[in-house]
């Protein structure tokens, strides 16, 4: 049997010459999976999408570090490393994946503020992000019309892509058009949002990144979409009617929001961070899901026979714990190359891979526990739904052609 992860005051103490007394309050925070685990099981059961989510559990995880994880330490965060965000990540996964998307995705646009905002907005955001508990982060750019082909536009097409207008009008930009399936929308404080600028040229050349706090006038958060898995993992509409934004909530230069340069990093995150963050949020889903696995496969019989006994569940058994592991030394090698400033190709076949595995081993898990609707599978059909996920955000086909081009 394979060795689980570390339980997270384990994990630390193992990377403590890297981290800071902050960071080591949350060991000593004592998180328990368990206390995740059964309080969300009960929201994945809620009849629509706005009784999926729980603010007390933002607050718990806030307090304990969670959220602001990856904020430098110069703006009051804790400045983890990545070894240790995709240790903390898989650990939070383990318990819940849509708890730990949930959080990680302000390390996502914390990393972004970071490496592509001036020392001003720095200061203007960072700050009241660190102290408020509640202050969660999102990024705006999907749109109903506008999805793959944000993440691979043709070169010659400007009308491909996403149509978010934005229009200079003095010190502001006036902002008309929606995104959807936005993550963090119905509950964030404050959004990356990139619109066009300049609708006569392809989309790299003709979008503008903006910063939009949620209070900005002619912006509205629309319909919230009921999921059948990430329930917690809130996502909406975002609604700009001659929404009205400062210039100086322009991220980097005007007509240039892909800025993928040495200083701003990738737009995304991806080759920063987004990577790593679902594969690592993956291989947390996959341990739980051997754990369960090995538990239920010792402890019930079929046909008067333990399960662990017969072979066709020790295959699968062995199956799962093969490809969890092989997940595991990925992510952790990927995050040790972004820690030493390595750029390759890995992180995004460690988010390729990801799913694959996701898939299969929770599948393999279902298959144990007796398959969809059976009594003892209800955890079991929960990981199965979240990993659904990955095929839209790691596994399609133009994430995978995109990472051919990181190989040189």
């Amino acid at each position: 049997m394979a060795h689980t992860l570390p339980a997270l005051p384990y994990a630390f103490d193992a990377l403590e010459p890297h981290i800071d007394a902050r960071t080591m309050e949350i060991h000593h925070g004592k998180h328990h999976n368990a206390y995740v685990t059964n309080l969300n099981a009960a929201l994945d059961e809620a009849p629509d999408a706005h009784g999926t989510f729980n603010w007390d559990i933002i607050d718990k995880g806030s307090r304990l570090g969670f959220r602001t994880l990856a904020v430098p330490k110069e703006y009051g965060g804790e400045g983890t490393d990545y070894v240790t965000q995709a240790l903390v990540m898989a650990e939070l996964a383990r318990g819940d994946s849509a708890i730990s998307k949930t959080f990680s995705q302000n390390w996502k646009w914390s990393h972004l503020i970071a490496q592509a905002c001036n020392t001003e907005q720095k200061e203007r955001f960072l700050r009241p992000f660190v102290a408020d508990h509640r202050f969660l982060l999102g990024k705006g750019i999907t749109e109903p019309t506008a999805g793959s082909d944000n993440r691979m536009p043709p070169k010659d097409d400007p009308k491909a892509g996403l149509k978010l207008r934005a229009e200079r009008d003095g010190d502001e930009w006036i902002l008309n058009g929606e995104k959807c399936f936005i993550a963090n929308a119905p509950v964030g404080k404050l959004f990356f949002v990139d619109a066009r600028s300049n609708p006569n040229a392809p989309l790299r050349e003709g979008t503008t990144m903006f910063l939009i706090p949620r209070d900005t006038p002619g912006f509205r958060i629309g319909k919230v979409f009921n999921k059948s898995g990430w329930r917690f993992y809130r996502n909406g509409e975002m609604i700009f009617e001659n929404a009205r934004v400062p210039h100086a909530n322009v991220v980097g230069h005007v007509n240039n929001s892909d800025m993928k340069t040495a200083q701003a990093g990738d737009r995304t995150g991806g080759d920063i961070f987004g990577d790593l963050e679902l594969a690592a949020n993956a291989l947390g889903v996959c341990i739980d899901a051997c754990e369960q696995a090995m538990k239920h496969a010792k402890t019930h019989k079929q046909g008067g026979t333990v399960l662990f006994e017969q072979q066709m569940v020790q295959l699968k058994i062995n199956k799962m714990n093969m490809l969890t592991e092989a997940l595991r030394s990925l992510v952790l090698r990927v995050a040790w190359e972004h820690d030493h400033k390595i750029h390759s190709a890995n992180a995004g076949l460690a988010m390729n891979y990801s799913t694959d595995v996701i898939q299969e081993v929770t599948e393999l898990n279902l298959e144990i526990h007796g398959g969809a609707g059976s009594p003892e599978g209800r955890h079991a059909e929960k990981l199965v739904r979240d990993g659904f996920i990955w095929s839209h955000l790691a596994g399609d086909t133009v994430q995978r052609i995109k990472i051919l081009k990181r190989f040189k």
